[in-house]
């Protein structure tokens, strides 16, 4: 038998020559340049360099906008004085009253506003600063000789002028009415006055003259001090602190020259006794001492006058 072997039916249309009809279909293709470019690109630069995150060489070349840095301005070599505040600070205390002695001199205007900006001298300060003059009259003493010669008044007759002046000029500040506290005149009164007994004996009458006129002063500010003291609180401020025996010990160094405070307090002190005195006993002026003397002898009321009639 013989086999009959199918075979698929073929167009006429279909018998075309296979170069010049593609077994595949026709289709327009547009030239990609875009995928050229990227393999070009790739080609240059391998993957990993464009995966790199480090900036390509490229953009060392690119100009970056300028960032602003603040800088703290340097010095240079170039000198220039020093800001006020600094020149102020090398300054010690002499210059920086001769600077303000010369600015007052120059501007007057400023003299009461620098009086009433400055502090108020205390009592340890204004010590301090005739604590200095004295030293300064110490200092000023010869090697050897006599010290209460002639020669050495000479000698050290500016620093003793300068010392007296100062104690002069500082004392009235203590002093009522510009000082309200009877407890810091009476205090520097005390130190005052220990200054002046320190001060030398002069074999001449005439030198001794700077240190009597001295006494007298410091007398009479005792006098004003214990005066406005007695006005003030019952004169408290004179029954304690044994202000009584501190100026009889400096008038007695003195020579008697401070017996006019030393009165004036008596007369204080005794009244204000008298007064109290009088308050407590009825007028009877008898202390306890006395008045329990009498209550133990049996004496007590044997003075009074007997009253005679209805009670």
């Amino acid at each position: 038998m013989s086999s009959i072997v199918a075979t698929p039916s073929v167009f006429p249309h279909q018998h075309q020559d296979p170069r010049l009809s593609p077994s595949h279909p026709m289709s327009y293709s547009v030239p990609n340049y875009a995928g050229r470019k990227r393999k070009a690109e790739d080609e240059e630069h391998p993957p990993d360099d464009r995966m790199s995150t480090s900036p390509s060489p490229s953009m060392h070349h690119r100009h970056l906008p300028a960032q602003r840095i603040t800088k703290r301005p340097r010095s240079g070599a170039t000198g220039r004085p020093l800001s006020l505040p600094r020149l102020l600070e090398t300054l010690d205390a002499d210059s920086l009253r001769t600077v303000l002695q010369t600015i007052c001199q120059r501007h007057p205007g400023l003299g009461p506003e620098i009086e009433n900006t400055a502090p108020r001298p205390s009592v340890t300060s204004t010590l301090a600063v005739l604590k200095h003059y004295e030293s300064g009259l110490q200092a000023a003493f010869p090697f050897g000789g006599n010290p209460t010669s002639d020669y050495a008044f000479n000698r050290v007759r500016p620093a003793l002028l300068s010392l007296l002046e100062a104690l002069a000029d500082f004392t009235p500040h203590f002093l009522p009415p510009n000082e309200a506290q009877a407890a810091q005149s009476l205090s520097f009164l005390d130190s005052a006055t220990e200054l002046i007994h320190r001060l030398p004996e002069w074999s001449t009458y005439q030198h001794r003259l700077h240190k009597q006129n001295a006494y007298e002063e410091i007398s009479k500010a005792w006098t004003v001090v214990i005066q406005e003291a007695a006005k003030r609180a019952g004169g408290i401020h004179l029954q304690y602190g044994g202000w009584d025996q501190k100026l009889t010990k400096h008038n007695h160094e003195s020579g008697g020259k401070l017996q006019e405070a030393v009165n004036a307090l008596s007369n204080h002190l005794g009244w204000m006794g008298n007064q109290t005195s009088t308050q407590q006993h009825g007028g009877r002026g008898d202390d306890l001492s006395s008045v329990r003397q009498e209550l133990l002898s049996g004496t007590y009321g044997s003075n009074l006058p007997v009253r005679v009639g209805p009670w």
